[in-house]
């Protein structure tokens, strides 16, 4: 594989490449890290150790790119969940390719695949719904694994929120028979159209965390009002350190 650009921020090694150059063909794990995310991870280590080992680590939030050029002085570009999806999905279409969800409700995926048959008929779709719980037992994952290998996608999408869906797709990656393990949280619901995604404006001007908060106050505020803090003071400490902080953990 063709080694692909990054940028260290903050103890990560951020995707900083174009999306084409990602191989389909390729066994990797492609994460996303947001300011919530990177405040979590600061407190659980299988969950921090799934963003470091991801071999695609996308930012996914604009508080990472603020802190690259912050904190390195260089320009990242935001990359979604919503926006690898859509990538990956048109190049399964073009070479006739198959994916599976892994997440999410029977309805909301039920959605998902009644939109796909319309936007990207060429690509064959499998699906999983989990249990609805804070951890998966052994039985648990062990369905969850039988589920995709029995359809052997091109590319396996994890909605099933973070931590929970990187921890889970970074401990059983080997045991997947997919090339690409893509977690992608809320994407599920924002293609099946059970919550609406922000307009393009607030996306394209750096506040589709804003757009989101205006939507969903009561379930949102924490992530990005009380986390936005947290991450700040994560950052401004590295910043007044003059450190770079580094992540010891080794790629399986």
């Amino acid at each position: 594989m063709r080694k692909l650009k990054t940028e260290s921020c903050m103890g990560y090694s951020l995707f900083a490449d174009e999306l084409e150059r990602i191989p389909l063909n390729t066994k990797l794990e492609v994460n996303t890290i947001n300011q919530y995310s990177y405040c979590i991870a600061e407190k659980d280590i299988e969950f921090q150790k799934a963003l470091v080992n991801a071999d695609v680590l996308l930012p996914d939030g604009i508080g990472m790119v603020w802190a690259a050029r912050m904190l390195r002085g260089i320009r990242i570009k935001k990359i979604a969940g919503a926006d690898i999806h859509s990538f990956l999905l048109n190049k399964l279409n073009a070479s006739s390719g198959s994916c599976f969800y892994l997440g999410a409700s029977e309805e909301t995926l039920v959605k998902i695949k009644e939109r796909l048959k319309i936007e990207f008929p060429n690509v064959s779709v499998a699906s999983y719904s989990p249990p609805y719980k804070s951890s998966f037992d052994s039985l648990d994952s062990e369905l969850m694994v039988k589920a995709v290998n029995s359809f052997k996608p091109d590319v396996l999408f994890v909605g099933m929120t973070a931590p929970k869906q990187e921890k889970w797709g970074h401990s059983h990656k080997e045991q997947l028979d997919a090339h690409i393990i893509c977690s992608i949280g809320a994407v599920f619901d924002f293609y099946a159209g059970t919550v609406k995604r922000p307009n393009k404006i607030w996306i394209n001007l750096g506040l589709e965390w804003f757009g989101r908060l205006i939507k969903e106050p009561k379930r949102m505020w924490k992530r990005y009002i009380y986390y936005g803090v947290v991450f700040l003071y994560y950052l401004s400490k590295q910043k007044i350190s003059g450190k770079i902080k580094k992540r010891n953990f080794r790629t399986v």
